[in-house]
């Protein structure tokens, strides 16, 4: 079931901010490191399964069964990303009771027409601002408590400029959401006033390379935001390692001295290899 931490740290206005997950591990990585919540960031997710793009290729069941998964794994509270709800009403009511069961957090639906984009990307287009309220409602009342979070995010502001995604913010938050994700605005001034202007715990989404200018935990506090996720992170920064590792291999036959690796011995540590080596041990004369 959802973790009642997360709720508890909105009401209690401390900053969360979390680190995208896209595998298991870099989820037991960030996993000991003490954040409020990790984010299941679905443009990862999809890339290191399906090496393709966030364009609504993957499916609920693509999604669900590696964020369990994930959630399984973790102790600490998670927020997953499920697209559009993956269909109508009844999909959303089907997505959010699966992801409530899988024991996520916060789950994080979206206004853009099927199929969805990643939105620090461009060519968006949304649904009726009244479609999506419906949305919201359904996804409410369908989960079964009420640490179980429902994120609702606009990606309004690339094609409709930002007036119109902070009425649907609005909206969003009239119609049942807890948290209001207002996508891609284009400077700190924007933030600014989609912060003076929804009334609801603010969602930052911190893209390395995208849209919205990078500022930092403490900067969106102060600006009034309750949550900041940094979803590239993690799969940015592990391209960035494979790359330069890689290229040594194939060039010099070896790894070289320079290339910095994580233990061995501390990877084995991460999976839980001294739990199978002590289980061993403690069987070998059965």
């Amino acid at each position: 079931m959802a973790d009642a931490r997360l709720r508890e740290a909105l009401e209690a206005r401390e900053f969360i901010l979390a680190p995208g997950v896209f595998d298991l591990i870099s989820a037991l990585m960030a996993d000991r490191l003490g954040f409020k919540a990790l984010y299941v960031t679905g443009y990862g997710t999809v890339a290191s399964y399906l090496g393709l793009p966030d364009a609504g290729i993957a499916t609920y069941r693509d999604m669900i069964e590696r964020i369990g998964q994930i959630v399984k794994m973790t102790k600490t509270p998670v927020i997953a990303d499920a697209d559009t709800g993956y269909g109508g009403l009844l999909n959303v009511r089907h997505t959010v009771r699966g992801y409530e069961e899988a024991g996520v957090t916060a789950i994080q639906i979206e206004d853009q027409e099927f199929p969805k984009k990643c939105g620090h990307t461009p060519n968006r287009r949304v649904i009726p601002l009244e479609d999506m309220v419906r949305k919201v409602k359904v996804a409410s009342d369908a989960r079964s408590s009420r640490d179980f979070l429902i994120i609702a995010r606009t990606d309004a502001r690339t094609g409709l400029g930002l007036d119109e995604a902070i009425r649907r913010g609005e909206a969003y938050r009239e119609a049942g959401a807890d948290i209001v994700f207002v996508e891609s605005p284009e400077s700190e001034a924007e933030m600014q006033t989609v912060a003076e202007r929804i009334k609801a715990p603010l969602f930052a989404n911190m893209v390395n390379g995208g849209r919205t200018p990078l500022l930092s935990a403490e900067r969106l506090q102060a600006l009034g935001y309750s949550i900041a996720i940094h979803p590239a992170l993690g799969f940015l920064s592990v391209g960035a390692a494979l790359d330069k590792a890689y290229r040594d291999l194939k060039e010099n036959g070896i790894t070289s001295p320079e290339i910095d690796l994580y233990s061995f011995a501390e990877f084995n540590k991460l999976l839980g290899f001294e739990d199978v080596w002590n289980f061993e041990r403690r069987y070998a004369e059965i």
